[in-house]
Parts: structure tokens; C-alpha cells; sequence
């Protein structure tokens, strides 16, 4: 395989599912699960988080290299289960009921550790591959008629992980991008009603993606 699929594309297309409806839904909620901790603990979380993404998702793709195209079938029910959590999660905001939800679950997040706990998130969230990894999926299938095919399923998909959080990373590196990390976590907070519409609407979508793609 030449360097634009083994690289180019699948960054390219990492960097577009970073706003896919499909998977924004987990860069919001993990944006409001950094709120309010020191930079360092934003730098070390995001940086596992990123990491374990990355390597689960390149996981994804070797199986899809072994299995075909029956992974599709899978990742749809992904997205309906997914979808589904953001519509209970954009509900709970609605109902402007968003501070007991964080009371039940803060004290059984802070039983894990730190590091830990932003790598189980990396894994949960690997699980949503938004629709716009088609054209990438595609050429791990391709790939499979070769010999190294389960190792560029997983390369590929690897990087393309590593590329939907990249806009995360730069936001927690840089200074100038933290402070619009912090105003756009607080924002749940201060406009509660308008952060369950737009969970709502992408859970929305995501099941119906699920459904009929």
C-alpha cells in the first residue's frame, strides 16, 4: 500500500469523524469529564485517553482485516448503543436532572485511578467508528486479499483513531486552545437545556445511522 492510505487518508478522515455527529457526542462528554481539573491532570488524561483509542481502534481495524465485511454489521450496533446512552444522557440534561447524574456516578469515577480511568474511556469510545471511516474500512477489506493485511487493518485504523482525538490534544497542549476547553465544558452547565438537545439530536442520529445504513 502507498503513503496516502496507509497515512494520509486515514488522518484526514480521523480529523472529519472528530465532527461527525456520530462521535461528537464522546468528545462532549469527555470534554465535561475534564472539567474543572488541573492542567496536568487534563494533560496526562487526554494523553492516555488518546493512546488507548488510538490502539483500540487500530485493534478494531486488524479484526475487520480478519473478519470482512461482517464488522459492519457489528459497528452498526455500536452505533445504536452508543446513540442510544446520548439520548438517556441529553434526557437526564433536559430534565436538568444533569447534577445527580454526576452524583451517582463521581464517586464510583474516583474509585479508579486517574490514568486508568480516562483508559477506559479511550476503549468505550473506540467502540463509536463514525460513518465517514467507510472509504477506510473499505480499503482494510481490500487489503485483506494481501499477505500483511491484519497489521494494515490495524495501522491504518491506528492512525485514523489517533486523528479523532487529535483536536482534544491540541486543545489540552496549548494554552490559548484550554481556556476554550474549559468555556466549552462550562457551557453544560450554563445552558443545560440546549446541551440535552444537542445530545438528544446526535443520539438521534447515531441510532438511526445504526439502523439503516
Amino acid at each position: 500500500m502507498d503513503l496516502w492510505t496507509l497515512f494520509v487518508l486515514p488522518l484526514g478522515l480521523g480529523l472529519l469523524g472528530f465532527i461527525e455527529p456520530c462521535t461528537v457526542g464522546s468528545s462532549l462528554l469527555f470534554v465535561k469529564y475534564l472539567e474543572g481539573k488541573e492542567a496536568a491532570a487534563k494533560l496526562l488524561e487526554t494523553s492516555v485517553f488518546t493512546v488507548t483509542r488510538a490502539v483500540f481502534i487500530g485493534a478494531l481495524g486488524a479484526l475487520a482485516a480478519f473478519i470482512g465485511s461482517a464488522f459492519l454489521d457489528l459497528q452498526r450496533w455500536f452505533w445504536v448503543l452508543l446513540g442510544s446512552a446520548y439520548i438517556v444522557v441529553g434526557a437526564v440534561y433536559l430534565a436538568r436532572k444533569h447534577w445527580a447524574l454526576m452524583r451517582v456516578l463521581g464517586p464510583k469515577l474516583n474509585r479508579v485511578r486517574t490514568a486508568r480511568r480516562a483508559a477506559t474511556l479511550g476503549v468505550i469510545f473506540g467502540l463509536n467508528i463514525p460513518a465517514c471511516a467507510a472509504p477506510l474500512l473499505a480499503a482494510v477489506f481490500a487489503a485483506s486479499l494481501g499477505t500483511a493485511s491484519v497489521a494494515q487493518g490495524f495501522w491504518m485504523m491506528a492512525v485514523f483513531g489517533l486523528a479523532l482525538s487529535l483536536p482534544l490534544v491540541a486543545a489540552v497542549f496549548w494554552g490559548w486552545a484550554r481556556g476554550w476547553l474549559d468555556r466549552f465544558a462550562g457551557l453544560t452547565q450554563r445552558v443545560p437545556f440546549w446541551t440535552g438537545v444537542v445530545f438528544v439530536l446526535l443520539g438521534t442520529w447515531s441510532v438511526y445511522l445504526g439502523i439503516t445504513a
